[in-house]
């Protein structure tokens, strides 16, 4: 990845100007890009697979947004560190976490920028709704969400983590799999989402079809189809696919009930790329 060979030096050069800025506007914009690139940092290594180094990225990005003194700003933090927060088994931390963010700033989401955030922030609420097994609340989130989406322009290319209401509809599918959706439902899901306002080659894109390909295993008729979709998903973002632990067990649940027809070379191919018994 090229960010992680530029974050280093970037990030060091950040807290260099910070520390000694030429006047306050100087060191402002210092800790808000130092904010964003703690962040870029946190996903970075998130996705692969480092989750303690995310989360130390995550606490350094809320503790320049801490010297900001900007809701926005801290919301931006708060949003990764929620992502790369140690559940510790209780997905409820997480879930009343995320619900406090939301609402410390929802009244300072005015701009743009603001509602992005705030979207991100809602859409992870309800993830960890999903995942606490709380339907109503993951739906009532999701629902939040595609509000908010619909006050901002529908560009994920340039929004604020492609905050908008494309990328609320690849939440939906990611929050439909944390529920238990399979098969037929996942693709209904699935059809609303229109990846080409996405760039060809990221890790949303990436992890859309991984939750696509990971809903339809679930059901014996659609695991041929879920063969392709996670070829399509490592495709997108191989380092990502390949080290995301979720689709190493979809990958050897598969196997354990591969046929010829039900997977063949390709299963086997990303087994071996993944480093998963076959």
């Amino acid at each position: 990845m090229q960010a992680g060979q530029l974050l280093p030096d970037v990030i060091d050069e950040l807290h260099w100007h910070a520390a000694r800025p030429a006047d306050e506007q100087s060191r402002r914009l210092a800790l808000e890009a130092l904010v964003e690139a703690c962040v870029t940092a946190a996903a970075m290594c998130k996705e692969l697979g480092y989750l303690d180094l995310a989360y130390l990225a995550a606490l350094r990005a809320r503790e320049a947004a801490g010297l900001l003194d900007d809701p926005v700003q801290r919301g931006k933090a708060d949003f990764m560190w929620l992502l790369t927060l140690p559940h510790a088994g209780s997905w409820e931390r997480g879930l009343a976490a995320a619900e406090q963010s939301a609402s410390l700033l929802q009244t300072h989401a005015r701009d743009p920028l603001g509602l992005e955030v705030l979207g991100m922030i809602t859409l992870t609420a309800a993830l960890s709704a999903a995942a606490a097994q709380r339907g109503d609340q993951a739906v009532h989130w999701l629902s939040e969400a595609a509000q908010i989406a619909s006050r901002v322009p529908d560009e994920p290319r340039r929004n604020w983590q492609s905050f908008s209401a494309a990328n609320v509809g690849i939440w939906r599918v990611t929050v439909g799999v944390e529920r238990g959706e399979s098969g037929g439902r996942v693709l209904e899901l699935a059809a609303g989402v229109n990846l080409d306002l996405f760039e060809p080659k990221v890790s949303r894109r990436a992890n859309f079809l991984a939750d696509v390909g990971r809903g339809l295993a679930r059901e014996p008729r659609t695991r041929g189809e879920a063969v392709r979709w996670l070829r399509r998903a490592e495709d997108a973002a191989p380092q990502r696919i390949r080290n995301s632990a979720s689709v190493w067990e979809t990958v050897a649940f598969l196997l354990s009930r591969a046929r010829a027809d039900a997977g063949g070379r390709e299963l086997r191919g990303m087994a071996a790329r993944m480093a998963v018994p076959h």
